[in-house]
């Protein structure tokens, strides 16, 4: 807010409307084009909009006519200047942030998005929230400034600004999930950890793209304050002590590098949306009693940040159990990030 970029382009903007209405004897005869109805309607419409000589409803209503005349036939930067103009001569007028929002609308329209912003901005900062028609207009300047900025800094404070003010009127559950992928954008660790888990506790929230939304999201949340003991330097070192404790059936061993959260066993066939199955037997009883064997090498789809050991001769129903490890992304804490772990188990061969 308040950025040197928005002072510029008000300075700008306001030369331009000197130079322009300083060229013009009528001051209305700019506005006075197409057809013959359409210039008798806002001839009208402006010599009424004179006669008003204070501001109110009466006022307002002749402002949108106007407005709307132009926008109707497509005149959108006509519409514009006539709306500045106006604001800038009547400063006092209580619909002035109604007409700014007006003004951005129009240039979001034409593409001129650092102006849409200046304006949605300019209202958020200098007008009082305002009614029309039973919407709100810093909400909707809110709606807007969430979309269109870029920078992840404003977005965190447009967001706690709408889901502060207008709580009732949005889905908190996708408000505090955007906010805190803004969070992890700028480094803010913590705070985004926080806002997920309030993120949680709308679990009908529907996230655009990302039906598992949720599950990921706790598995991530439970990842963040796990200890991360298990995690291992790098995938040779994991994978040779886990063969290790293979070969000799030492289930401590065994256990010690299996991931604490977030751990799975399904079968290849599940559907990746599926929610991932959770451990339900003792992996150290099945070693005691069975005879495994692991392949010397990874499986030929292994790749740079996942891997595959296949195992077999478990006494499970299904034999062959596929180990999984993969590579860490957690940016919070370096010392983890890019280690591996041992993350669950896909049983049964290949499809």
């Amino acid at each position: 807010m308040g950025k040197i970029r928005n002072n510029f382009l008000r300075i700008i903007i306001a030369l331009a409307l000197v130079f322009y209405l300083s060229g013009c004897q009528d001051t209305y005869s700019y506005y006075l084009q197409g057809n013959l109805e359409q210039k008798q309607v806002l001839r009208r419409l402006f010599k009424l909009l004179e006669q008003q000589e204070e501001v109110g409803e009466n006022r307002f209503i002749l402002v949108q006519q106007i407005a709307n005349r132009l926008l109707s036939t497509g005149e959108r930067k006509k519409a514009i200047l006539f709306l500045t103009t106006y604001v800038e001569q009547n400063p006092r007028d209580p619909y002035n942030g109604y007409y700014l929002g007006i003004v951005a609308q129009s240039y979001k329209e034409l593409a001129a998005l650092p102006l849409a912003i200046h304006y949605y901005e300019r209202i958020l900062l200098n007008y009082p929230d305002l009614a029309v028609n039973g919407s709100s207009i810093h909400f909707s300047c809110l709606q807007e400034m969430i979309n269109l900025v870029d920078e992840p800094e404003e977005r965190i404070e447009y967001y706690k600004e709408i889901i502060s003010r207008f709580s009732e009127n949005i889905d908190l559950g996708v408000a505090y999930y955007f906010l805190a992928q803004a969070y992890e954008e700028v480094g803010q660790w913590e705070q985004a950890v926080r806002t997920f888990q309030k993120f949680l506790k709308h679990p009908k929230a529907k996230i655009p793209g990302s039906a598992n939304a949720h599950t990921r999201i706790r598995e991530q949340v439970d990842f963040y304050y796990s200890d991360k003991s298990w995690a291992v330097e790098n995938l040779q070192t994991l994978v040779g002590e886990i063969k290790r404790a293979i070969r000799t059936r030492n289930t401590r061993r065994l256990l010690k590098y299996q991931a604490k959260v977030n751990f799975f066993t399904m079968s290849w066939s599940q559907a990746e949306s599926d929610e991932h199955g959770a451990l339900i037997f003792d992996i150290g009883s099945f070693l005691h009693t069975s005879r495994v064997t692991a392949d010397p090498e990874l499986d030929i789809d292994s790749n740079a940040g996942e891997a595959f050991l296949r195992t077999t001769r478990w006494s499970y129903r299904i034999p062959t159990w596929y180990l999984y490890f993969r590579k860490i992304n957690f940016k919070p804490d370096p010392e983890i990030n890019g280690r591996w772990e041992w993350a669950g188990i896909y049983l049964g061969e290949k499809l």
